[in-house]
């Protein structure tokens, strides 16, 4: 029987130690100190990818220590550490493929990767990227995985066990309420948004598990019930539970703009609300654009000692300082044409260009038609009529208009009419449900036809209650109009904020998060694939529950749609569908494009200047060729596909319990193809960075100066000759603003979307990956390589077309380049940039 050699090897493990804030945490690293000077440190040990031929079981290293904590960087180091490991396996031990960890310090740290330096120059890494807590926190030993990433069914006897046994701890077992240092995945109900014990009016439904309400599912928490209402999860006074690889490895800008988050929703905005009084308003233009040049004196604000200070969260992402006043960047939709969002031409832009491009769609019927119940609701017909229109169609009538695909709509009809009765017996709020025809001219611009204003019958007459809305003449100025334009605008906000940017990305993205790390394991190559797309979005979402759409949070105290605001969400989510998520998709439902083999991306948009479709088809191509090169890369066939149990259990379970109220819908693809992996996947990166990144970071430049993009209306339009009307025409700028957004509910989101509109420092965007060793599989390295120069090529585009001047859209009367879609970016209020991920 052949001796069997001892191999001795170095590893190197790459560390980062607890902090916060970037200030080292001094004191739990003086703890880590004495627990290595007394032998509680760092230990490894290996896991063959060969399977022990005489136990039959795991072949595995002896356990070998890591030192240095203390020689590595001094008590004040915040960059990453280096411990040297050295490890001894016999010459039949095989490859290492794994291997398992035990932390005996007191303290928590980032683990990011360990690599081996075998004999014979043989290098093998470890990406690990998770916190790794105290050893009695875990019920197993802690496993990480090489980056020679495998299908289930090519996954190594030796490696078989582990791989099945860390999907079941991520997976936990439904129980419990959960801790910080866990990292189980679970689904739950959005059963945490109101605050019943607090005030009965703060209660507000469960969304998600009923036919009344469906969602998307969230992560389990496991906090305690509500006391009054069983039914409702406990708001916590810390942070919400997220799996603890959810967080930020190392502290990080980043982590600033999320706790930024909850300080702007507990600290600042309240005494916002407290430094002007009920109700106050603007009183003219130039009152609004002080805030950019004087600021808000925030010297009496009160201090939170368990959350930032508020006076220092928003100045701190401006440069300067001002002390005690709350300075405010210049928004961009002003800094070039102080007027110019007041334009018809601009409005009408911003429908294709703006915050919210993704709602505007082509008319295919005249008059438009509602699809509400009309023994509830009226007539389904509008009340615009070929003779309100007619004269501005450029000669056309309106079926010619119609047959050459010149008319367009923004709807907002049928999602807010129903719920017009609940919002308007809210004290101070008077909201109506928004129809808005446009013509598209010769010159490639949009024009604002016709909008119609509308309000539920007449509970005893049924009466209609519809109002239209005409352009007054060339040269001419009617507050009536602009009035009607705000109530537009703020509908948009509305449907922008809870909708578009939500609903469709951080809600309906999180199922996809918590399925992928309950059932494709680290070693799957889609796992890799993925989890950059996913970055921070738990984080933010979890903030935004206890922050921003919670019962009296943000969107509550600042939008029309106040306690409403979630269940108007819930009621869109009715008719979503997966399969028309992706961009063509999506254009095509919208009308905004047919199939046309002979053009670019095998599209023709309705609307040739359509930016964000222009520039955003750039970009779908571009992943979804990388997509198509990786899942190439990784299946060899179809027959790979179906074979693959964690990539179908994944599927399933997105289907049937992430997406659960949606689970009989007959739209679902199958998981039976590689087309279809690639399709799924394409949308999957599609939302999570260019979607997300299109509808978030112009927030600031567009609705950061109120009067553009108001977020509540508060009076009627009024009627010609009347008392308010009079009053109207006598100051016509008073009016306008008294009849939208209050200086507290406009400075509480202009505080709000700047921090949302901010990139961090340490953003990744789209064609990046900070971790490089990610996969040791050269041809995903490659496709990776060319889809990176792709996006670059794409950026180059994006420049030459904002420079057309034949290209009126893209610059519009505000002078505002579209670069929503332009991949990369530096740190600040850039307006450009498409991080990987829902990250902010």
């Amino acid at each position: 029987m052949a001796t069997v050699k001892t191999v001795s090897f170095d590893g190197t493990l790459v560390v980062h130690r607890k902090n916060f804030l970037n200030l080292t945490d001094i004191g739990a690293h003086l703890v880590d100190v004495a627990s290595d000077l007394f032998g509680q440190n760092i230990s490894l040990q290996l896991i063959s990818t060969e399977i022990n031929p005489g136990t039959k079981k795991l072949t595995l290293s002896k356990r070998a220590a890591a030192g240095g904590w203390l020689v590595s960087g001094g008590l004040r180091a915040t960059e990453d550490v280096e411990l040297n490991v050295k490890f001894e396996i016999g010459d039949d031990f095989g490859v290492p493929g794994a291997f398992t960890i035990r932390n005996k310090h007191p303290n928590e740290f980032y683990l990011k990767s360990l690599t081996l330096e075998l004999p014979q120059q043989q290098v093998i890494e470890f990406p690990c990227n998770s916190w790794v807590y105290n050893v009695s926190r875990y019920p197993n030993d802690r496993i990480f995985f090489s980056n020679h990433l495998t299908l289930p069914k090519d996954t190594p006897a030796g490696l078989v066990d582990a791989r099945n046994q860390e999907l079941l701890n991520l997976r936990g077992n439904g129980t419990g309420e959960r801790k910080v240092w866990e990292r189980i995945y679970d689904y739950a109900t959005y059963n945490d948004l109101g605050k019943p014990d607090t005030d009965k009016s703060l209660q507000r439904p469960t969304l998600g598990g009923s036919a009344e309400f469906p969602y998307p599912r969230r992560c389990r928490t496991g906090r305690d019930l509500e006391e009054t209402d069983k039914a409702t999860e406990s708001q916590a006074a810390g942070n919400y539970y997220i799996p603890s690889d959810e967080r930020f490895g190392t502290t990080k800008e980043s982590d600033f703009l999320t706790a930024a988050i909850k300080a702007a929703a507990q600290s600042l905005i309240p005494n916002l609300e407290g430094t002007f009084t009920a109700d106050e308003t603007f009183d003219s233009f130039g009152e609004v654009q002080n805030l950019y040049v004087e600021g808000v004196d925030m010297s009496k604000c009160k201090r939170d000692d368990d959350i930032l200070d508020p006076a220092e969260v928003v100045q701190s992402l401006s440069t300067g300082d001002s002390g005690s006043l709350l300075m405010y960047p210049i928004p961009t939709v002003i800094k070039a044409n102080e007027k110019g969002w007041m334009s018809d031409v601009e409005f009408a832009r911003q429908m294709i260009s703006g915050l919210n491009p993704m709602a505007i769609q082509l008319l295919e019927v005249f008059p438009p038609e509602s699809t509400l119940d009309p023994a509830v609701y009226g007539t389904q017909k509008s009340a615009i009529t070929e003779e309100h229109i007619v004269s501005q169609l450029e000669g056309n009538t309106v079926q010619q208009a119609l047959e050459n695909k010149k008319l367009f709509i923004l709807d907002y009809h049928d999602a807010y009419l129903p719920y017009l009765t609940k919002i308007n017996s809210i004290k101070e709020i008077h909201a109506y449900a928004s129809r808005t025809l446009l013509y598209l001219k010769a010159d490639g611009t949009l024009k604002p036809i016709a909008i119609e204003l509308s309000l539920p019958p007449d509970s005893s007459s049924k009466s209609e209650n519809k109002r239209v809305f005409l352009p007054p003449a060339p040269g001419t100025e009617d507050w009536l109009w602009h009035l009607a334009k705000a109530h537009v605008t703020t509908n948009d906000s509305g449907y922008h904020q809870l909708i578009s940017h939500f609903l469709r990305t951080h809600a309906c993205l999180e199922p996809f998060i918590i399925a992928t790390h309950r059932n494709l394991s680290a070693l799957h190559p889609l796992n890799p694939f993925l989890v950059p797309h996913f970055k921070n979005t738990m984080s933010i979402n979890a903030r935004a529950r206890q922050s921003l759409i919670n019962a009296d949070g943000i969107i509550e105290k600042c939008f029309s749609t106040r306690r409403y605001s979630m269940e108007l969400s819930s009621v869109v989510y009715r008719t979503w569908r997966f399969d028309d998520q992706g961009l063509p998709a999506d254009l095509l439902k919208r009308g905004m494009a047919t199939p046309d083999a002979n053009s670019k991306h095998g599209l023709k948009l309705a609307i040739d200047d359509y930016p964000y479709a222009a520039d955003g088809l750039e970009i779908w191509d571009a992943i979804e060729r990388w997509t198509q090169e990786y899942v190439d890369s990784c299946y060899e066939d179809d027959a790979d596909i179906e074979s693959d149990n964690e990539l179908q259990a994944w599927w399933t379970e997105i289907v049937n319990v992430g997406h659960g109220d949606k689970k009989d819908e007959t739209w679902w693809v199958e998981m039976n193809s590689k087309p279809n992996l690639v399709s799924v996947l394409t949308t999957v990166i599609w939302l999570a960075s260019a979607h997300h990144a299109a509808v978030n970071f112009g927030q600031y430049a567009y609705a950061g100066y109120m009067p553009n993009h108001p977020t509540a209306t508060h009076r009627e339009i009024p009627r010609e000759g009347s008392e308010e009307h009079k009053q109207l025409l006598k100051d016509p700028e008073n009016f306008f603003l008294s009849a939208v957004s209050t200086k507290a509910e406009a400075t509480s989101v202009m505080t709000t979307i700047e921090i949302l509109a901010t990139h961090s420092a340490d953003e990744e965007y789209l064609g990046q990956r900070i971790i490089q060793n990610w996969t040791n599989n050269q041809a995903a390295q490659s496709a990776f390589t060319k889809f990176s120069e792709k996006l670059k090529a794409v950026e180059e585009l994006i420049q030459t077309r904002n420079k057309d001047t034949k290209l009126k859209n893209r610059t519009g009367p505000v002078q505002i380049p579209y670069t929503l879609l332009f991949p990369s970016s530096g740190p600040g209020l850039t307006g450009r940039g498409i991080p990987n991920s829902t990250s902010i």
